[in-house]
């Protein structure tokens, strides 16, 4: 029940240096926004300024912090995150649970986490990453964790199935951008869990 600090997480990386290559690492930290503890936390990547006046555009017609929509807020957000995601070209919300947040980039872990100066944050539990990308490139969006609301996975290898997976969820309203297994893997998860009600364990 008590907190981890950011510095512990990014020493618990350093070991796994060479397991990665420098085109990929990230944390997602839970409990990190206790002030803020029942909102939800986007964090944003921009590829210039005029996605990022479009999306916050956007979101200012969607998201107030002191009321939100009659649509049960999991999937009022969700839906958000994702039209963002796919229809404004060059902004990307790649963190979106309440409480939590993810920080990641091109680099070794280590380097992500002192660039994000995660030593300034606690959490009472972190899921960490380094990337060693072999069939994708090594950008920012194929960097782990990959999350929706408060799901966050990180994976190492290869989901053979990839296309037929991605194209299974297209089905269901999802739109995979990233070009990789793992961000299928966190829709899944929602779709199962959020959407279909399955607990963890099935």
């Amino acid at each position: 029940g008590g907190k981890i600090g950011g510095d512990t997480i990014i020493r618990a990386m350093e070991p796994m240096h060479d397991r990665s290559n420098g085109l990929g690492g990230g944390f997602a930290g839970y409990g990190i926004y206790p002030d803020f503890a029942d909102c939800y936390a986007f964090h944003m990547f921009y590829d210039n300024e005029s996605a990022r006046d479009d999306c916050e555009h956007y979101l200012k017609r969607f998201f107030d912090i002191h009321s939100m929509s009659v649509m049960d807020e999991d999937a009022f957000t969700a839906a958000h995150v994702l039209h963002v995601n796919v229809n404004i070209p060059g902004a990307f919300i790649f963190s979106s649970g309440k409480n939590m947040g993810v920080f990641k980039g091109v680099g070794y872990p280590e380097d992500m986490g002192r660039f994000f100066r995660l030593e300034e944050y606690a959490a009472t539990c972190w899921t960490a990453h380094g990337r060693y990308p072999t069939n994708t490139p090594g950008w920012w969006g194929g960097a782990h964790p990959f999350t929706l609301l408060d799901v966050s996975v990180v994976h190492n290898g290869e989901i053979s199935s990839y296309d037929a997976n991605r194209r299974c969820m297209e089905m269901y309203g999802y739109t995979c951008t990233l070009m990789t297994d793992t961000e299928v893997i966190a829709y899944m998860i929602d779709y199962l869990v959020r959407k279909q009600g399955l607990t963890y364990s099935e």
